[in-house]
């Protein structure tokens, strides 16, 4: 079985060529791997490579895997879910990723990157539905909602653009879901359809 990924992790950024944000606020500052040094890593990472068909519908899969702090065999279990459902199978995928628990909790700011958040899940920081929870993979639904249950090491990144599917208190420390994500609640550099792609060839 294909585990995580727990090496460097500006490399992973460089390997797909984009900032995967998985350094929390690093990412945005002038110490941004992608910023300093964007070439592929290894020795002929600065080779200039043709990139077949394949490769291309391979490196969007990884980017997206990797941008979620997945396996592969997570991954592709969320495709072969997504897949089940009549209608757009790319978005089906994106609203399963988005609606995570370690990932909503990232999106609400609470915090530095998705393996922080990941990692606070497993702590128990956090209630779903006033209930405790330690498992990052829960898929959250409409009307749930998530709350801090103990504030340590949890703290709110203010910089953060709050998504509109949630709806945060700030007093009650919060958030509901009030909606699943729609197509333009999502990062926009990400070719789901390639992904699908990948998966059907």
């Amino acid at each position: 079985m294909t585990k995580i990924y727990l090496g460097p992790k500006c490399r992973l950024c460089r390997r797909e060529g984009a900032k995967l944000f998985l350094k929390g606020a690093r990412c945005l500052s002038e110490k941004c791997a992608i910023t300093k040094h964007a070439i592929a890593p290894g020795q002929h990472g600065a080779r200039r490579k043709r990139v077949s068909s394949f490769g291309i519908h391979l490196r969007e899969k990884q980017k997206v895997k990797r941008i979620y702090n997945l396996s592969d065999r997570q991954f592709r279990n969320y495709y072969k879910k997504a897949a089940k459902r009549p209608g757009v199978t790319g978005l089906y995928l994106l609203q399963i990723l988005e609606t995570r628990l370690d990932n909503v909790v990232y999106r609400l700011g609470l915090a530095e990157s998705r393996r922080h958040s990941r990692l606070l899940v497993g702590q128990g920081k956090f209630l779903l539905n006033d209930k405790n929870v330690k498992t990052p993979s829960i898929i959250v639904s409409v009307g749930d909602v998530i709350k801090v249950a103990n504030e340590k090491g949890v703290s709110l990144q203010e910089d953060r653009e709050m998504p509109v599917w949630i709806k945060w208190s700030k007093k009650a420390k919060e958030g509901k879901i009030a909606r699943l994500p729609e197509r333009e609640d999502i990062e926009a550099d990400i070719d789901e359809q390639l992904i699908v792609e990948f998966y059907s060839r």
